[in-house]
C-alpha cells in the first residue's frame, strides 16, 4: 500500500465520520493518521545506519577450487529493521551450492537474495560456498539494499557500487594429458647450456674469411673498406619460449566462440607454460585480444621472475575468445623482436592457410618453430621442420568432469 492510498482511506473515513457523526470512524482516521506518519518516518530512517560488506576468502584460486563468499549486514542504530533485502549481482559462471540465486536481466549475471531481520545495534553475516568450474575474471556487485517499515507498506532503496573481483587461474595438467610428450617437446633442453648467436643483434664486423656465409657479409662496411667484412653475432645462452595463444575458435569470415575449443587452448598453453617454466625455459605469452579489466593487449615477454608462472596465469584467466587481429599478423608485430634462441609455439584451433604460411616463412628464416592443433579434427598438419601436435578438445570435458566429481565428493 503506497502513501496515496493512505490518505485516501484517511479522507474517506473523515468524511464519512463527518457525514455519519460516528466518532469511531473519527478515531480510525486518526489512528490511519498517525500509522501513515509513523510507517513514513520508519521507512525514512530505516537504511540510516545500515552497513553492508561483502568479502570474498580468496582473490585469486585455480579452475575447480572453491572460495567462501561471506555477506554481512549491520544495524548501528536504535530503529530495529523488521526486514532487510539485499541483492547481490553475482556471476552466473560460477556454481553457489546454498543460498538463494536468481536469473538476472543482464547478461553473464545472477542475483543472490537475502532477506534479513536486524534489531538495534545488531549484526547479521552469512556465508556461501562458490564453486569455480569457470577460468575467468569475475566480479561481484553492486548490491541492491532495500528497507521499510514494521508492516512493508512503505520502502526505500538504495545501491552499493562498490566491486569485489576473483580470478579464476586456468587447470594445469600434464603433458601427456594433452597429448604432447613431456621429454623435449620443443627442442634439447640441454641446449640451454650451449651459446647461440643471435643474428639480431651485431657486436662487430671483422674481416671476412673462407667459410662464411654469404648472408653475413656485411656490405656497407665492405664498401667503405674495399674489403670484404663479416658481421659477428652477439651470443646468447638463454632458450626462451614465446606462447602465441589464438583465441579465435571460429575460422573466418565467420564471428562466435566454441567454449570447450577456446578452454582446451588455454588449458594447453598453462600446461606448457607450467612445464617450460619448472624445466628451465623463460616463458612468455602473447595472445590476439586484450586484458579484461584494463583493454591493454596481452603480451608478456618471457622473464625468468619467480612470479613469471602467475602472471601468465593471471593473463590466460582474462581470456575471453574475443580476437583483436588475426595471428598471423600478431606473429608479424612481435615474432621479429623476439631474440634468435627464441622457440614459437603457437596454440590454435583455427590453422588457417596464412596462419601456416607465417610459421613455414618463420622456419625457412631458421627460427625453431612449433604448432598445436586444438579440436576434433583428425587431420595432422605436418609442415617441414616444425613440431607439431593435436589436443583433443575431450581434455577440458574430462577435466571439468573430474573436478565436479571432486567437489561432489567433498560436498
Amino acid at each position: 500500500m503506497q502513501g496515496g492510498a493512505w490518505l485516501l482511506i484517511t479522507l474517506a473515513l473523515l468524511v464519512a465520520s463527518a457525514i455519519l457523526r460516528q466518532a469511531p470512524l473519527l478515531m480510525l482516521a486518526l489512528l490511519f493518521f498517525l500509522a501513515s506518519g509513523i510507517a513514513r518516518l520508519w521507512a525514512r530512517f530505516a537504511l540510516e545506519g545500515v552497513q553492508y560488506e561483502r568479502r570474498l576468502s580468496d582473490s585469486r584460486v585455480f579452475f575447480g577450487e572453491t572460495v567462501t563468499l561471506e555477506v554481512s549486514a549491520a544495524n548501528r542504530k536504535l530503529l530495529p529493521l523488521p526486514w532487510l533485502e539485499v541483492q547481490d549481482e553475482v556471476p552466473e559462471e560460477l556454481t553457489y551450492p546454498k543460498g538463494k540465486v536468481s536469473a538476472s536481466h543482464k547478461p553473464a549475471r545472477a542475483i543472490l537474495s537475502n532477506f534479513l531481520s536486524l534489531g538495534w545495534y545488531h549484526r547479521l553475516t552469512r556465508r556461501y560456498p562458490v564453486q569455480c568450474l569457470r577460468r575467468g575474471y569475475f566480479s561481484f556487485g553492486p548490491a541492491t539494499i532495500r528497507s521499510g517499515d514494521l508492516f512493508g507498506f512503505f520502502d526505500r532503496g538504495i545501491t552499493d557500487e562498490r566491486l569485489d573481483h576473483l580470478l579464476v587461474y586456468p587447470r594445469i595438467v600434464p603433458l601427456e594429458t594433452l597429448g604432447i610428450p613431456s621429454r623435449d617437446p620443443f627442442g634439447d633442453l640441454r641446449l640451454r647450456r650451449h651459446l647461440f648467436e643471435d643474428p639480431v643483434q651485431v657486436a662487430s664486423i671483422r674481416q671476412y674469411a673462407p667459410g662464411d656465409p654469404l648472408k653475413r657479409i656485411h656490405w656497407k662496411a665492405t664498401a667503405r673498406l674495399q674489403q670484404l667484412q663479416t658481421r659477428v653475432f652477439e651470443h646468447t645462452t638463454t632458450v626462451d619460449l614465446a606462447l602465441f595463444l589464438d583465441v579465435r575458435t571460429v575460422e573466418p569470415p565467420y564471428w562466435g566462440k566454441v567454449e570447450q575449443l577456446l578452454e582446451t587452448a588455454v588449458i594447453a598453453a598453462a600446461s606448457i607454460a607450467n612445464h617450460a617454466i619448472e624445466n628451465g625455459y623463460r616463458v612468455g605469452l602473447y595472445a590476439n585480444e586484450t586484458y579484461r579489466s584494463s583493454g591493454r593487449r596481452i603480451a608478456l615477454p618471457a622473464s625468468d621472475h619467480p612470479e613469471q608462472l602467475q602472471r601468465l596465469l593471471e593473463a590466460l584467466a582474462h581470456v575471453q575468445g574475443l580476437p583483436l587481429m588475426s595471428l598471423e599478423q600478431l606473429l608479424a608485430r612481435e615474432g621479429r623482436s623476439l631474440p634468435w634462441s627464441t622457440t614459437l609455439t603457437v596454440i590454435t584451433a583455427v590453422p588457417v592457410e596464412p596462419l601456416l604460411a607465417a610459421l613455414a616463412r618463420y622456419r625457412r628464416a631458421g627460427r625453431r618453430v612449433a604448432l598445436i592443433v586444438v579440436g576434433p579434427d583428425a587431420r595432422r598438419y605436418r609442415l617441414t621442420g616444425i613440431s607439431t601436435y593435436r589436443v583433443s578438445d575431450d581434455v577440458y570435458w574430462r577435466e571439468l568432469a573430474s573436478v565436479r566429481l571432486g567437489t561432489e565428493g567433498g560436498l
